[in-house]
C-alpha cells in the first residue's frame, strides 16, 4: 500500500533564486516534503532540484528526454543516462505541450521511453484528446493509440498521466464522471495489452487545484495527479498533495 502520486511540472519556469525559496518552503511543507512527491523541472536545474531536495523524500523528475539512448553528436539534447546521473527518478513522455509544439508520435515516444527504462528510471507516459476530438467522440480511439507507444517496454515499470488537452491550463476540468471512465479504460487497456501490474498508476493532469483535488483524488481508478501551474504555489500545491494521502 502506497499514497497516491503527485509530481509537480513547473513548465518553461524558473530561476536559481526563486527556486530556493520555492524549495525551502516546500521542504518545511510535510503534505509536500514526503515520498509520492516529485518535481518535474527545466533541464538546467534538475542539478539544483537534485542538490537541494538530496536528503529529502521528494523526488526529481524531467519535463523529457532525447530520443538518443547514448552520448554522441546531438547538440542540445539531453540523454536518459544523464538525467539519471543528476538523480532525476521520474522522466516525462509525450506531454501534450510536446505533442503540440514539437509534433512528437510515437516513435520517437517510444524511443525514449525505451532509453528511460534502460536508464533505471520511471518514464511517466502523458495520454489525451483534444477538445475536437472529445466533441467528436474519439478520446477513447486516439488514448488508445497514443497508449501504443508503451508495447516498446512491456512489463516493466511506467506511470500513465491522463491529461485532456482540453483541461490544461484552461481553468476547465473534466467532470469526476469523465475523469473516472477514462481512467477505468486506460487502465483496463494497459493491464491488457503493455504488461502492467495491478498496481500500475494513472494520474491525472489537467487543471488539478487545490480546489478540486480532493474529488479528482478520491477517486479510486485516480492513482495521483500531474500538476502544473499549481506547483509553483506552495499552499495550493501542499493542498495537493495532502488529498492525495490516500493509500492505494
Amino acid at each position: 500500500m502506497s499514497s497516491k502520486l503527485v509530481i509537480g511540472n513547473w513548465k518553461m519556469n524558473g530561476r536559481h533564486a526563486a527556486n530556493l525559496a520555492l524549495l525551502g518552503q516546500m521542504l518545511e511543507n510535510a503534505d509536500i516534503n514526503r515520498d509520492g512527491v516529485g518535481l518535474a523541472a527545466p533541464a538546467v536545474y534538475l542539478a539544483q532540484l537534485a542538490s537541494v531536495l538530496q536528503g529529502s523524500a521528494m523526488a526529481v523528475a524531467a519535463q523529457d528526454v532525447s530520443r538518443f539512448a547514448t552520448d554522441g553528436a546531438f547538440t542540445g539534447e539531453n540523454s536518459a543516462q544523464m538525467l539519471a546521473d543528476v538523480g532525476c527518478r521520474y522522466v516525462l513522455i509525450g506531454h501534450s505541450e510536446r505533442r503540440q509544439y514539437f509534433g512528437e508520435q510515437n516513435d520517437a515516444l517510444s524511443a525514449k521511453l525505451q532509453a528511460v527504462a534502460a536508464a533505471g528510471m520511471v518514464p511517466v507516459l502523458c495520454v489525451g484528446e483534444t477538445l475536437a476530438e472529445r466533441e467528436a467522440g474519439q478520446e477513447l480511439a486516439v488514448i488508445s493509440q497514443q497508449l501504443e507507444a508503451l508495447a516498446a517496454i512491456k512489463g516493466q515499470e511506467y506511470v500513465v498521466a491522463y491529461e485532456p488537452v482540453w483541461a490544461i491550463g484552461t481553468g476547465k476540468v473534466a467532470t469526476i464522471e469523465q475523469i473516472d471512465a477514462v481512467h477505468q479504460q486506460i487502465r483496463a487497456l494497459v493491464l491488457q495489452c503493455y504488461g502492467a501490474s495491478d498496481s500500475i498508476r494513472v494520474l491525472y493532469g489537467g487543471s488539478v487545484k487545490a480546489d478540486n483535488a480532493d474529488a479528482i483524488l478520491s477517486l479510486a481508478s485516480v492513482g495521483g495527479a500531474l500538476v502544473g501551474g499549481a506547483s509553483l504555489e506552495v499552499n495550493g500545491f501542499g493542498k495537493i498533495c495532502q488529498a492525495a494521502k490516500k493509500l492505494i
